[in-house]
């Protein structure tokens, strides 16, 4: 399990690679480079070398702590009784967490993908004749649930040898009795319960979801970190970085706090738990340095810096969309646990307006 996950992990990070290549080169587009299309930070009272590098050096050790103790958070609820996954305030904390992840989606990076791809420094044709951030986000939404669904069915086939009666989760020692099995009921915990041998199996085909989500979910985040880490790193305008530090830290740690809840109800071991933090935590100080790196060369209103960055949102925007409606609130809506009390219910419904509010809110700067 641990090898197939890897593999997702470095397929998307190769796929960013490959995707930021033709930012190196200047696109070699028509000279249609008008007042509109030129660097607006060149005249900007706003643009001043020494005070954004000195800015973009302060975010990235910033964002990684917001990183990381974001994600952290929901890793350590374990010691917290109140905020055990069978409780009813974990279920709120991951509402609010599944808002934030929502408006991720809807508010910061599919605007941005319209924005590129509607960009007048690119040609009218094919760009301005089809609504290609819709369409790629349509297409990155049903690709999602195709991964989804392949990584469930292979996963199944690979513990299906083992049969009905020995489906106990690997991350657990077996129980004493041989009456006894361990029931991870629906992703909400585990507890020793006496239990037939087909409600072992369905606890863990559930385990092994929240395994699949949380590999999707962080393979979407990664891709939306690295772009927004990249135009932050490379541009040199301080009125847009200030606030986008402020706005980025809050973000990163909004949005760890709802990987991290997704992570914790996937039961890793401690080695793979650390690999998942480490690659949510450095995407986006990682995109920063290579915005830095590329700051000779990227220019964030090149026709193809536009293109590369306008589909990548529009992707990363289509799998949050699919994970956030799908595999995070509609499936604990619709679970047992918030099914039988119309009280918690309402509860994680204003959690999940919060988290999607302040998420829409911190738009305005990020």
């Amino acid at each position: 399990m641990s090898s197939s996950s890897q593999a997702l992990t470095l397929v998307s990070f190769a796929l960013l690679l490959i995707c930021s290549i033709p930012l190196l080169a200047d696109a070699q587009q028509s000279p249609a480079a008008s007042d509109e299309c030129a660097d607006p930070s060149l005249d900007s009272a706003c643009h001043n070398v020494p005070k954004a590098l000195r800015l973009k050096l302060i975010a990235i050790p910033t964002i990684l702590i917001a990183s990381v103790i974001g994600v952290c958070l929901p890793l350590f609820a374990r010691s917290v009784p109140a905020l055990q996954p069978d409780r009813s305030l974990f279920s709120v904390v991951k509402a609010f967490a599944s808002g934030v992840i929502l408006a991720t989606g809807y508010m910061h990076v599919l605007p941005d993908s319209f924005n590129n791809l509607n960009s007048p420094c690119l040609p009218k044709k094919p760009w301005a004749d089809f609504p290609f951030t819709a369409f790629v986000a349509m297409l990155a939404a049903v690709f999602t649930l195709m991964v989804d669904s392949l990584m469930l069915t292979f996963y199944n086939r690979k513990k299906g040898g083992a049969g009905p009666s020995t489906a106990v989760v690997a991350d657990h020692e077996s129980p004493e009795q041989g009456a006894h099995w361990h029931s991870h009921g629906h992703g909400h915990g585990h507890a020793m319960a006496v239990a037939k041998p087909d409600d072992a199996e369905a606890g863990q085909m559930q385990l092994r979801r929240n395994r699949v989500v949380v590999q999707v979910l962080e393979m979407g985040i990664v891709v939306h970190s690295v772009v927004i880490g990249l135009g932050m790193g490379a541009s040199q305008s301080v009125c847009t970085i200030r606030p986008l530090v402020a706005a980025m830290c809050f973000h990163q740690m909004f949005e760890g706090m709802g990987l991290g809840g997704c992570i914790l109800q996937a039961e890793y071991g401690m080695k793979m738990k650390a690999g998942l933090v480490f690659f949510f935590s450095t995407t986006t100080p990682f995109g920063i340095a290579l915005g830095l790196a590329l700051t000779k060369v990227y220019k964030d209103n090149s026709p193809t810096a536009l293109i590369v960055v306008g589909l990548l949102n529009a992707a990363s925007a289509g799998l949050l969309h699919y994970m956030a409606l799908v595999e995070l609130l509609a499936a604990d809506f619709m679970g047992p646990k918030l099914q039988a009390s119309v009280r918690l219910q309402l509860i994680c419904l204003t959690a999940v307006l919060l988290g999607a509010g302040g998420m829409s809110v911190m738009a305005k700067w990020a």
